[in-house]
């Protein structure tokens, strides 16, 4: 019985909390729906009585380029990503080069510093180069926050491999490239469906190194396309949450659909057998 009125209690705390956490994603979606009128309104209305999907009819009108552009920099930076992440999580966990110990703490470094002095470092590097305005140049600034947390979650799954598999590999007659390419990456799916998603939704949602890194060009990822409704004299409300509510859907699917390879690729060499 006491058992049977613990679960109760921890369920209703939990499902108290997860409503507190979620409410923000109600109201943002409330408000979408809310007339432009009505947004000052005291006390404001939890429900949308009188809807309107004027602000969804902004998203479609001035919003698709830039959930567009949003798209092509999020998946440039998963290829990127595990391009990069990938060999060289395979070469700490199984090559084991000279001063892996230490490029591993220099990875964990890269994680701290903070995104706003990385994106003035870009800034200079790209303005000399020319690149500032195109999608290249964010791409590959999302990538610097991406490409350290791939090769680390890469490192830690890739040491969980039985060395027998590789071994086994070898003895076939493949090289140190064929056996990464058709021996390893193929049972690190977990691994890479992880890095993926989580280089894909920073890439999506990042703010700091898009409007650094932008000056007014063609290519505007779906934060500037946010940010362009709020100015001093224009914040139209509705149309704000309703291209936030369109800009989530992907990253809600993504992690819908993700959930049980990021879980086990997360906790992979969390746990020795």
């Amino acid at each position: 019985m006491k058992s049977r009125t613990g679960s109760r209690r921890y369920t209703v705390i939990g499902l108290v909390l997860t409503a507190v956490m979620l409410f923000p994603v109600y109201w943002m979606i409330n408000v979408s729906l809310t007339p432009q009128q009505d947004m000052r309104k005291s006390p404001p209305d939890l429900l949308p009585l009188h809807p309107t999907f004027e602000g969804y009819r902004a998203v479609l009108n001035d919003q698709m380029p830039y959930l567009g552009t949003s798209l092509l920099i999020g998946l440039g930076t998963v290829v990127l990503t595990l391009v990069l992440a990938a060999p060289a999580g395979f070469a700490l966990a199984k090559l084991r080069p000279f001063g892996g110990g230490f490029l591993g703490l220099v990875l964990l470094v890269a994680q701290m510093i903070p995104g706003i002095v990385m994106a003035m470092g870009f800034y200079g590097i790209f303005l000399d180069l020319g690149l500032l305005n195109s999608w290249w140049c964010l791409i590959i600034a999302d990538s610097t926050i991406a490409v350290p947390f791939g090769v680390m979650i890469f490192t830690a799954f890739m040491s969980g491999i039985p060395g027998e598999l590789i071994a086994a590999a070898r003895i076939d007659g493949a090289g140190t490239w064929r056996t990464f390419r058709s021996v390893v990456l193929p049972v690190s799916r977990n691994a890479i469906v992880t890095v993926s998603l989580f280089s894909f939704l920073w890439a999506w949602s990042d703010f700091v190194f898009a409007n650094t890194l932008d000056g007014g060009g063609d290519w505007r990822p779906i934060t500037l396309g946010i940010y362009h409704y709020i100015g001093n004299n224009n914040q139209e409300w509705n149309a704000i949450m309703a291209t936030a509510v369109v800009a989530s859907l992907p990253a809600a699917v993504l992690l819908v659909l993700a959930q049980r390879y990021v879980a086990a690729g997360v906790t992979a060499g969390a746990v020795k057998d």
